[in-house]
């Protein structure tokens, strides 16, 4: 099967040297990698230059309106994330089998692909998949968890059936959790496969202004997706146990819920998502095994 990647840069001349490096050595090689320049200031579009000049697979493409979008931080809550990685699906040179969103900030062995690619093979009823995330953690790199069935957004790959669930997606923080209920309705499969690690060499939430912020965001995200409040709440109190500040999503979901603020309007979509909140589903579901 041929795949593509697509990855949203804003000023991430730090780290697509290595993403790059990553992508270069896979036993199994892309047919195109576009980098969507989102508005960078920093050296970022010189070294997706440079990098073009050397394989023609590679290119960068200039996301329209997006040094007019304001911060960083504010963009991601409006999910201009989106915006770029349907901006570079759409700048594909043809239909692929398989099309991937990589953030910058990750690299992974050079079988990543190929064996990822194949599981697509293996199931035709794969919809979206990812492999697991591992993140550094005192000089060991640690397996982060998250439910089988929860898809890696830092790597996120569709089979290209799935095209039309992404350019249908409102770009607001949690559209990549309502794209895999929107697959899982058409009875496609989300997972997440923990055989097949990729690093993320920047912890979740890490642009953010502090870990507060990032919270505060998760629970206004969790609110538009239509969270059950006690679930949101279990999974508050979980995350705190390490992290107290993670408790600001109930400070997010509520705030947005008395502000009235939109929500996502498939009632299918919130339906399913509520029922896997359901205490026995998700417990009966869980996390990766380890």
């Amino acid at each position: 099967m041929s795949y593509a990647v697509v990855t949203p840069a804003r000023n991430e001349a730090g780290n697509l040297p290595r993403l790059a490096a990553a992508l270069i050595a896979q036993t199994l090689p892309p047919v195109a990698w576009v980098v969507v320049d989102d508005g960078s200031t920093d050296e970022t579009a010189a070294i997706v230059a440079e990098l073009a000049e050397a394989h023609p697979w590679i290119s960068r493409l200039d996301r329209a309106g997006a040094t007019d979008e304001g911060t960083l931080e504010n963009g991601r809550r409006e999910g201009r994330d989106l915006l770029a990685f349907r901006a570079g699906v759409e700048a594909l040179p043809g239909p692929v089998d398989v099309f991937v969103k990589m953030d910058a900030d990750i690299d992974f062995e050079p079988d990543y692909c190929e064996q990822l690619i194949a599981r697509f093979e293996q199931d035709p009823k794969l919809g979206i998949a990812s492999g697991t995330c591992l993140e550094l953690e005192d000089g060991e790199w640690v397996r982060r968890t998250k439910a089988a069935s929860t898809v890696w957004g830092a790597s996120r790959a569709y089979r290209w059936s799935c095209l039309d669930i992404v350019r249908s997606l409102e770009p607001r923080m949690g559209w990549d959790g309502i794209d895999e209920l929107q697959a899982q309705l058409r009875g496609l499969e989300t997972e997440t496969f923990i055989d097949l690690p990729f690093r993320h060499n920047r912890p979740e939430g890490g642009r953010e202004a502090s870990p507060r912020h990032h919270y505060v965001r998760l629970g206004r995200a969790c609110w538009y997706m239509g969270y059950r409040p006690s679930y949101l709440a279990l999974r508050s109190v979980y995350r705190a146990r390490q992290q107290p500040t993670a408790l600001m999503m109930l400070w997010g979901y509520a705030s947005s819920a008395a502000a009235r603020e939109r929500r996502f309007p498939d009632r299918d979509v919130v339906r399913a998502l509520r029922h896997s909140q359901r205490l026995r589903t998700a417990i009966r579901r869980g996390a990766p095994a380890s």
